[in-house]
């Protein structure tokens, strides 16, 4: 999986490569000319914020380049990277269906049936999977349709936004404030929310949120 500051260089060579100013290729890609802003680039609680998929979409399709020109000319590309040319793919499953059983392992990988799939420039580490979220219980944050991109083998710290499955089917986006031995205490994505405190016993997993399309 590509790094937050390998997807920013990326983004920046290729405005250079252009001629532009990352507010001017924004502009150029129909966006916001403060998207791609560096004050944008980390929330003001130290937490890294990635470009959206569709943002990048359209920076390519505004300035004629692929996926290979993107992470061209030292802008992000990696020698032991895939060929971009051929995207990998990692199981995709809504959000509402990660509750049900049958999906995960005990360890809190894909398994069975029923998955799709969403094509990434990289496959990530093992067991690497997608999460679609539907509907506004994760707004401000997060929007019907965004994609999760979660990986269950990074060892979640606090502050990471991850993904709580509880032993009663429950699957909820939250970000770990605080872990002990004994129990989890999570925070809201959406401030108007308190935060949850569950013993250790009830939840069945936790992975950590990798990247969303935002």
């Amino acid at each position: 999986m590509f790094s937050h500051r390998e997807i920013w260089d990326a983004l920046d060579a290729l405005a250079a490569r252009h001629g532009l100013s990352a507010s001017a290729l924004a502009r150029l890609a129909g966006l916001d000319a403060t998207a791609f802003n560096r004050s944008k680039r980390v929330s003001r609680d130290g937490r890294e914020r990635w470009p959206s998929t569709e943002s990048i979409a359209k920076v390519l399709e505004a300035t004629g380049e692929g996926m290979e020109g993107f992470f061209a000319d030292g802008g992000g590309y990696r020698q032991d990277a895939p060929p971009l040319g051929a995207l990998a793919s990692v199981p995709l499953l809504g959000f509402a269906q990660a509750g049900s059983g049958g999906y995960f392992d005990g360890g809190g990988f894909p398994t069975g049936q029923g998955w799709d799939e969403v094509r990434l420039p990289s496959a990530g580490a093992e067991g690497t999977y997608a999460l679609e979220v539907s509907g506004d219980s994760m707004l401000p944050l997060y929007r019907d349709g965004d994609i999760l991109i979660v990986s269950p083998v990074e060892r979640p710290r606090r502050g990471d936004r991850v993904v709580v499955r509880t032993t009663d089917g429950e699957v909820m986006a939250k970000i770990l404030y605080r872990r002990t031995a004994k129990q989890v205490e999570l925070h809201s994505l959406n401030p108007a929310h308190k935060p949850r405190v569950l013993a250790a016993g009830d939840i069945d997993w936790i992975a950590r949120i990798v990247w969303a399309s935002q």
